[in-house]
């Protein structure tokens, strides 16, 4: 219950107050002085408590303004220096995000050289074998042309009637052989006998 009426600051301001004026009254009771003299005492001790209370006053006045001043400072301080320390924090990040993108530029520009330098060691070898399949085709196909070219005259031949024997079953197997020739060759240099499944 008193607890909370000590622990305000003008708790000390008043004790004393009320303190100083019980002790008027009963000095003025118990006195063994005269009207006048009493009044006199009275006027000195009033005009002593107020100078009194107008010191305290004044220091009360000057620790309050004291303790203003200082706290502001803190205030500003330590907000400039969460400043500083932001712009710091703010300038590190900074760094190390510039520092990544630099790795990273450096990592996609030597992966693309690797992959450069390979493309450049496999390229030859992917145009020889290109070339050979060029090759091998055009040779296959220039086969193919010759037999079918053969087949075809064969084949003439003998519906012209240009038969030594007159074999017109005999002519028809021997055109069919010629053109199986023809494309079993195209097809070994391709690879597939497209007349395998007759």
């Amino acid at each position: 219950m008193y607890d909370g009426y000590y622990r305000r600051g003008g708790s000390v301001f008043g004790a004393f107050l009320l303190g100083g004026l019980v002790g008027a009254v009963i000095g003025l009771l118990f006195a063994p002085r005269s009207g006048k003299e009493t009044r006199d005492m009275i006027v000195d001790k009033a005009g002593d408590y107020w100078g009194e209370a107008g010191e305290l006053y004044e220091t009360g006045k000057e620790k309050a303004t004291e303790v203003y001043s200082t706290g502001k400072e803190k205030v500003t301080e330590l907000a400039s220096t969460t400043k500083e320390t932001a712009a710091e924090k703010g300038e590190e990040l900074r760094a190390k995000i510039d520092e990544a993108r630099e790795r990273l530029q450096e990592q996609v520009a030597k992966s693309a050289e690797t992959a450069k330098s390979k493309l450049e060691e496999v390229t030859p070898a992917a145009k020889e074998v290109v070339d050979k399949a060029a090759e091998g085709t055009k040779s296959g196909l220039d086969t193919a042309a010759t037999k079918a070219a053969e087949g075809l005259d064969f084949v003439a031949k003998k519906a012209a009637g240009e038969s030594d024997d007159g074999d017109t079953a005999g002519s028809v197997a021997e055109a069919k052989a010629a053109a199986e020739g023809a494309v079993a060759a195209a097809s070994r240099k391709k690879g597939d006998n497209p007349l395998q499944s007759l």
